[in-house]
């Protein structure tokens, strides 16, 4: 490995036993858009790029946040190894963007398995060159970190169950009184559920397989997370309902439409000051758009295995 690991508070849980069916405005379907070939930018002078002098970009995320990422038990599907989780691969939208990104600059890619609290510590003790790991762009993350992108564009929804009584909600209105919760360390958590009326708002899980199965086992009634995340349990469990209020009165609000992109466009963090890493990498972002995006994550959905 590139840089000595230290014990990093890994919550890997099992790669997202996600779920299926219910109302949605996107498909999981694989898109039939064509995604432009990668740049060939290896004539590029990068080694005095800070982290990846070496031409390795050490990449951490958790490996258990489907369809972003997850682990995998083989390189099946272009899935690489995880550098700290001897015989384990990784996988999904994340690993499909840093490939590219590697690909570009021909850089060795490492993937290192973090929990999702480890993950910026991880880039400010440059312990990571950059973690590509499904993060909105808020203004608290990037008072932490710098952060290249977007490079996904995430709705936020809830997700419930076919036979619960919240199944037909049109609105966030509707959601009132029920039991709810969503994944620590995300706005969903703090600044979605909160604006719903008598939530009772359960501590916070610690990943989104944990979030998912407090849903599936009926210890919460509905979930709040984004779309791709959704879309993915929705693949895999068809008594899944996703809540999609985005464009509507009965959405989450936010104080502008500033604070709502930076809440739904999803970044890759560098360490503060490192803009030749984040200049780099929005190079190689800017081949693709927003539908390039989305066709790329029908892919990880695509491929996300059964567990």
């Amino acid at each position: 490995m590139k840089k000595k690991l230290f014990a990093l508070a890994l919550t890997l849980g099992l790669t997202l036993t996600a779920c299926g069916g219910g109302a949605s405005t996107e498909s999981a379907a694989p898109a039939a858009v064509e995604i432009p070939a990668v740049e060939d930018l290896t004539g590029v002078d990068t080694s005095a790029i800070p982290g990846v002098e070496d031409g390795v970009l050490t990449v951490g995320m958790e490996c258990a946040y489907a369809p972003y990422n997850w682990m995998q038990v083989d390189d099946s599907n272009g899935a690489v190894p995880i550098a700290n989780v001897p015989g384990s691969y990784a996988n999904g939208y994340d690993v499909m963007i840093a490939k590219r990104i590697c690909d570009a600059y021909g850089w060795e890619l490492e993937v290192v398995s973090s929990a999702w609290d480890s993950l910026c510590p991880a880039i400010q003790s440059g312990m990571m060159d950059a973690n590509i790991a499904g993060q909105s762009m808020t203004a608290d993350r990037m008072a932490e970190v710098d952060m290249a992108g977007p490079y996904y564009y995430a709705t936020i929804v809830c997700v419930t169950t076919k036979d619960s009584k919240y199944a037909n909600a049109a609105s966030i209105a509707d959601l009132s009184g029920g039991t709810c919760t969503a994944q620590s360390g995300t706005i969903w958590y703090d600044s979605c559920l909160t604006q719903i009326e008598n939530a009772n708002l359960l501590p916070p899980a610690e990943t989104a397989p944990a979030m998912l199965m407090q849903l599936q086992t009926g210890t919460v009634d509905f979930i709040c997370t984004d779309m791709p995340t959704a879309l993915g349990a929705a693949a895999k469990d068809d008594n899944l309902v996703i809540l999609n209020f985005s464009g509507t009165d009965g959405d989450f609000r936010f104080a502008d439409e500033t604070e709502r992109a930076e809440n739904v466009n999803i970044g890759m963090s560098v360490a503060k000051g490192n803009t030749e890493l984040k200049d780099a990498m929005d190079r190689v972002l800017s081949a693709l758009t927003e539908e390039h995006f989305n066709a790329l994550m029908d892919r990880a959905i695509a491929i996300q295995p059964e567990i």
